[in-house]
């Protein structure tokens, strides 16, 4: 009998010895990234074993009857002794995703490995003429003894089962398709060469008493730190001391030097994902550059679909992304998250403003970095002007470089503006001091205090930013405010937290409600930012209100800060932020892994199912609300009627919605202000309704009571 794989649209025949043995060499090729190469071989030539069944070969012939083909190389595996059983679990998964292990009273129709493993399926022993199982000895490494075992293992796995995928996949579809439909960038040799090219200019300006002599000074060094051997690296800058070119200046030399595949840039916000992907972009070309995030959209024409396929696994030598895609995908057990997982090893990782790593997930977080440095031959960079203090949750092998040379002297030079603590003020103070302003920010810790503020000194050259604006809307009143700046006409903005990072704005005076010392730092680099005020003009006010309120994940921050002051504290003084981030981590204590995932992997048992449901770095605590007041959103909405939710949809749809908590989503949704926008989404997303509550000025109101009600 001719055993084979698949059968394409031209009805061609794959055998499915050439499957097997395609996979094998890709999936070996992808291991070898890690020193895997023998354990990737066997993955790859293993997996499909259940198509040797007389049923899947029927089903591939037109037979309706479904076929479990991915559990058979599974049982012949965990059978074995020695290294095979951690293959069972990528082979068991490599269509329904990693399974958890399961107990020993699970039965055959359980989707956990042990249940699998007793599962009736049907006779694969024809395998045996064609396939030969490879010797495996031991695997490449082995970990250190302070750590835990199951979750080295499960990472182990998790990374074999991403190389496994990822070939089973692009040796399918070149068969399917028959041809390669994909481009995987220009080398890191050549990106070097071009990022130098562009900034030979900036290397004759060395004089330290400028601005941009300080910067040359620090990308210098950062090219030099560029030969320095694989490991944890900081990039302890200043606000205004370029530290994206440096950071990716270190990058390119750091992967060139070492015969790194590729460099990934991990940013908490997209609004500096757009912003670094395009300067990044203009230097090394676009199609060397691939954002991932839930804004991009790849699909929307021809040309872009290099690059959607590319999101795919991350096949390209730039790659940016959000903290959220990449620990996600850490912690996923879905083959579709999990492909790209593979390309990270031997990559250097550079994590942008490192602060907002997720302190509820910071000790797994922290395991996963840990992992990458000491198993998966990748470097790691924590990039930010407020360092977080990771020391204590870092292995005490650990060490860590730090990039910026003369970094409290650099600090120093880059002061422009003073920092004073107004402590306790009443509202009406600050709405009088915000009148009095010419071009100021107050950044205030809640929407509806933002909105309520905004209201009282409304007028020209007033702003109000925060998320009950959707996305096209904020960055139309954005281009309003940097007009405005530029001009030096009056401009006061009143926003959230949004302006901290990633927004290019440069103001006289700043207002800042108690917060994080971290968000007050990113709150002072929006004043004097470019530096050309003098630093005695220039101030940024701390200040709190009588009523304490609810500020969702900030209560620990703000009680640390409030702490800090009390000490009289200087909040730039970087002991001082070491101590922050110390007294915040110690109250955080177990919470540090809220959702206890490091537990998951222990005492030979591996939950990967039940981490992946775990691990949402954004709870899923809000509501989403689209609201059609342009063209493009009426199109989309209609568009949604029509074809239902698709992820192309979903990315346009979101540049022009509000999420909302669930106590004022019940409100409004109790006062018929909302609507289904498709019965295949009715549960999360909908729409607005009442046009009267969503303003040019301050976005959705947020003023809604229960009682109110609306006639439509």
């Amino acid at each position: 009998m001719k055993y084979l794989a698949h059968i394409n649209q031209n009805s061609d025949e794959q055998p499915l010895k050439e499957h097997l043995e395609n996979s094998a060499e890709l999936c070996g090729r992808y291991a070898e990234q890690f020193g895997a190469y023998e354990l990737g071989y066997c993955c790859g030539l293993l997996h499909d074993l259940g198509k040797y069944s007389e049923k899947f070969q029927k089903r591939l012939h037109g037979s309706e009857e479904t076929v479990d083909h991915a559990t058979a190389g599974a049982k012949l595996c965990w059978d074995k002794k020695g290294i095979y059983p951690l293959l069972s679990y990528c082979i068991a998964g490599h269509h329904a995703g990693l399974p958890d292990t399961g107990g020993s009273d699970d039965v055959g129709t359980r989707g956990t490995m042990i249940g699998r493993i007793k599962k009736k399926i049907e006779d694969y022993q024809a395998y045996k003429n064609e396939i030969e199982i490879p010797f495996l000895k031991k695997p490449p490494f082995q970990p250190v003894k302070t750590e835990n075992i199951d979750f080295f293992s499960s990472m182990f796995i998790r990374m074999l089962y991403s190389c496994l995928v990822d070939a089973d996949y692009l040796d399918t579809e070149l068969f399917m398709r028959g041809e390669s439909v994909r481009d995987s960038g220009e080398s890191v040799e050549l990106l070097y060469k071009k990022l130098m090219a562009h900034i030979s200019n900036w290397m004759e300006n060395r004089d330290l008493n400028t601005i941009n002599g300080r910067r040359t000074e620090i990308l210098e060094h950062c090219l030099k730190m560029g030969k320095e051997e694989k490991g944890l690296f900081r990039l302890t800058v200043p606000t205004g001391g370029g530290k994206t070119i440096s950071s990716l200046a270190f990058a390119l030399k750091h992967a060139k030097e070492h015969g790194m595949s590729r460099v990934i840039y991990v940013i908490p916000y997209t609004s500096i994902i757009e912003q670094n992907a395009k300067i990044f972009s203009d230097i090394l070309g676009e199609g060397n550059v691939l954002e991932d995030h839930c804004n991009i959209d790849y699909e929307s024409s021809e040309e872009l679909k290099l690059m959607q396929l590319a999101a795919e696994n991350w096949d390209k030598p730039v790659v940016v992304t959000t903290n959220v895609q990449f620990f996600e995908s850490m912690f996923s057990n879905k083959s579709s998250k999990c492909r790209k997982l593979h390309n990270i090893a031997n990559s250097v990782i550079i994590f942008d403003e490192a602060q907002m790593l997720p302190n509820d997930y910071l000790k797994p977080c922290i395991s996963v970095i840990e992992q990458l440095l000491r198993y998966y031959r990748s470097s790691i960079v924590l990039c930010t002007a407020t360092q977080p203090a990771l020391k204590n949750l870092l292995s005490q092998d650990i060490k860590v470089t730090e990039l910026c040379p003369r970094m409290e002297e650099q600090f120093a030079f880059f002061r422009r503006v003073s920092i004073e603590n107004l402590n306790i003020i009443p509202e009406e103070e600050l709405i009088q001091r915000l009148e009095k302003e010419q071009q100021a920010l107050c950044i205030l810790n809640t929407k509806k205090r933002a909105q309520r503020i905004y209201q009282h000194i409304k007028g020209d050259g007033v702003y109000h930013l925060s998320t009950a604006m959707y996305p096209a809307h904020r960055k139309k009143v954005l281009n309003c405010i940097r007009e405005r700046l530029q001009k030096k006409e009056k401009c006061i903005v009143i926003s959230t937290s949004l302006v901290e990072a990633g927004v290019d704005l440069d103001f006289q005076t700043v207002y800042r409600q108690l917060s994080g010392i971290d968000s007050i730092i990113q709150a002072a680099g929006r004043c004097n930012r470019e530096g050309k005020r003098p630093v005695g003009e220039c101030f940024t006010y701390i200040f709190k209100f009588d009523q304490k309120e609810y500020v969702p994940g900030q209560r620990q921050q703000i009680d640390v800060t409030e702490s800090l002051l009390a000490d009289s504290r200087n909040m730039e003084d970087l002991e001082t932020i070491k101590l922050y981030f110390e007294r915040l981590y110690h109250f955080r204590g177990e919470s540090l892994d809220k959702k206890g995932i490091l537990p998951l992997f222990q005492k030979g048992y591996f939950q990967f199912a039940e981490a992946a449901k775990k691990v949402r770095l954004i709870e899923e605590n809000t509501k989403t609300i689209m609201i059609i007041r342009e063209k493009e959103a009426q199109e989309i909405f209609e568009n949604l009627k029509l074809k239902g939710f698709t992820k192309g949809l979903a990315r346009k749809m979101s540049q022009y919605c509000v999420s909302v908590y669930e106590t004022d989503f019940q409100k409004m949704f109790a006062a018929g202000m909302l609507g289904e926008i498709s019965e295949d989404m009715k549960e999360d997303y909908f729409v607005l309704r009442d046009s009267a509550k969503y303003s040019d000025e301050t976005g959705l109101a947020l003023d809604t009571e229960y009682g109110e009600a609306i006639l439509l």
